[in-house]
């Protein structure tokens, strides 16, 4: 099948001076998942590089990574940085490849990781500071397999956090309870505070009026 390739450019810069930092993506015009851009990776690339100068010499896993730019505003702000994605959907695996190529970011490591399965791969993988999900959040039968590998990260590594961005599609779906039972807190990080409330948010027409959050998972202490 014939597959179009779309290079898109993401440009963060700091308000208030000239550093700024762009990434390009190579976008499959494909109609799964994956293969492109969503309004929650612009917002929590924003996060990343925002807090630029916390993630230096950090290992940050990237779940679900897709076109995985989260994870690449990562590795250019001098993490060690570690792409995952189902190990089923070798389509999405290779453009985790192909989006490092394009950056000139071959040392970044994939690995086939499947929500809710405690795989080799997961069991091998080494010490983390940080976890990321963009729309991770996005099938409501998805969302205690994906806080089951999370649960698990985070207990295999204490003082590691998930940082994750989420678009509400409907009122009923909550996470509070898949959290309590899994023993893991939330806590919310409003867009404005790290000037992620623009609808051209890095040069993008995202993430424009859809309704995203930012949040922060924890282990819930005692």
């Amino acid at each position: 099948m014939d597959r179009n390739v779309a290079y898109k450019v993401f440009t963060f810069e700091e308000y208030g001076s000239q550093e700024r930092l762009s990434v390009t993506i190579p976008e499959v015009l494909d109609p799964r998942f994956g293969m492109y851009v969503w309004p929650c990776a612009v917002v929590l690339a924003q996060y990343i590089w925002t807090h630029r100068q916390d993630l230096m010499d950090c290992t940050v896993l990237e779940l679900g990574a897709g076109v995985a730019l989260p994870g690449l505003v990562a590795a250019r702000c001098g993490s060690r940085v570690i792409l995952s994605d189902n190990s089923n959907s070798p389509d999405c695996l290779k453009n985790c490849l192909n989006s490092c190529v394009a950056n000139g970011l071959e040392e970044v490591v994939t690995v086939g990781l499947t929500w809710g399965e405690v795989s080799p791969d997961l069991l091998q993988l080494p010490p983390v500071d940080l976890v990321l999900g963009s729309d991770v959040f996005y099938e409501p039968e998805d969302f205690e397999d994906v806080l089951l590998t999370v649960a698990f990260l985070l207990r295999k590594n204490p003082s590691a956090q998930f940082w994750t961005t989420f678009q509400e599609r409907s009122a009923d779906w909550s996470l509070e309870t898949l959290l309590h039972r899994w023993n893991l807190q939330c806590f919310n990080v409003p867009l404005e505070t790290f000037h992620a409330d623009s609808s051209e948010l890095a040069g993008s027409q995202l993430p424009g009026r859809h309704n995203i959050q930012m949040m922060i998972i924890k282990p819930m202490t005692s």
